[in-house]
């Protein structure tokens, strides 16, 4: 396993990460047991995975403490990742990220992990109801109290991400190091904005749903539409456009052959090339899936090959992009110098 780092915090990650939505009583996808947990989490740990994915909903609540009881005494061995903001409660403060409900449900989440701490704090969307001032605020304390090391956001707008920062920034608070988000070859928008702000800002970049729910897996084609049975047959999400997706499927498939490898380690390994990326979580119905899909971060794709992705799955330019292409100069200096 090749380690890349952590956008600036000085940590360094495994390319491929392990989600844990399937833990317990699944959201979407199949329900995995505590043996199967332990399994997967034992083999992914075997390998070279140190970053490890949660939520305190997911699994119905279960997700977290299936991890914390997977990973026991090699606890020490892996960062880990949750979430707050969802609903844990029917109160009116059972959700959000006020002070009162991101210190209660903290707390809940180091219960259900059995640990001290957890690496990475991440709210889990935008809480238009609660200044950043407050959140910030916050979030930096559980990191001054040792409960926290690093704290990230997932599902923001980018302009909601820098105005976070800024606002840390005033105050003398912790800021956000990470960035989780959906990113996928079949999922490219957040190149558009949220791409150039992790650059800019040396934030780490964790992709969730890379394989587009199932839609990369090669269950599907163009002749094999989705099985009802399947996650991507229950619902269309991420949402994708279907026809580009077939499209990208075609060239996956072509690539795959050359290198006797999947639709999903083709996707996953392009993933892995794109040099903003952190590390791609990944999900698994069973133990074999997890192992196949492991494998990606040994695929090493040709420049030519990453090329046929990368123009198959590109997006089309939106404004103000295609402006600002127009008026770009060649070289930095060019404008200056322009007679």
């Amino acid at each position: 396993m090749k380690y890349r780092r952590f956008g600036r915090t000085g940590l360094f990650v495994s390319p491929l990460a392990l989600g844990t939505i399937g833990f317990g009583k699944a959201n979407i996808g199949e329900s995995i047991t505590q043996a199967e947990a332990d399994r997967m989490v034992a083999a992914a740990i075997d390998v070279g995975v140190n970053l490890f994915d949660t939520s305190n909903v997911y699994g119905g609540g279960q997700a977290e403490a299936m991890l914390g009881r997977a990973l026991g005494a090699r606890r020490k061995d892996a960062l880990v990742s949750s979430k707050v903001h969802a609903r844990k409660g029917p109160g009116p403060n059972d959700v959000g990220q006020s002070r009162v409900h991101i210190m209660r449900a903290l707390e809940d989440s180091l219960r259900a992990l059995g640990t001290d701490w957890i690496d990475l704090y991440q709210i889990h969307q935008f809480d238009p109801l609660t200044p950043f001032e407050d959140v910030m605020r916050t979030l930096d304390d559980a990191v001054r109290q040792g409960k926290v090391r690093y704290i990230g956001c997932s599902n923001l707008l980018a302009w909601q991400v820098m105005k976070a920062s800024k606002v840390a920034a005033l105050h003398g608070l912790e800021e956000f190091v990470s960035v989780q988000a959906y990113y996928s070859p079949a999922g490219r928008d957040i190149e558009r904005e949220l791409v150039p702000l992790i650059v800019d800002q040396q934030l780490a970049l964790l992709a969730y749903s890379p394989l587009a729910g199932g839609l990369l897996t090669g269950q599907v084609a163009r002749q094999r539409k989705p099985d009802s049975t399947t996650r991507r047959g229950k619902t269309n999400f991420p949402p994708v456009d279907m026809e580009r997706g077939y499209k990208l499927i075609d060239t996956l498939l072509e690539i795959g052959s050359g290198h006797d490898a999947t639709v999903a380690q083709v996707a996953l390994a392009w993933l892995i090339a794109q040099p903003h990326l952190s590390s791609a979580l990944i999900g698994a119905d069973n133990l074999e899936q997890l192992h196949s899909n492991l494998r990606a971060a040994d695929l090493a794709l040709s420049p030519e090959e990453l090329a046929q992705i990368e123009a198959v799955s590109r997006l089309p330019r939106e404004y103000p992009s295609w402006a600002t292409d127009l008026s770009a100069p060649r070289s930095p200096l060019e404008s200056v110098n322009k007679k």
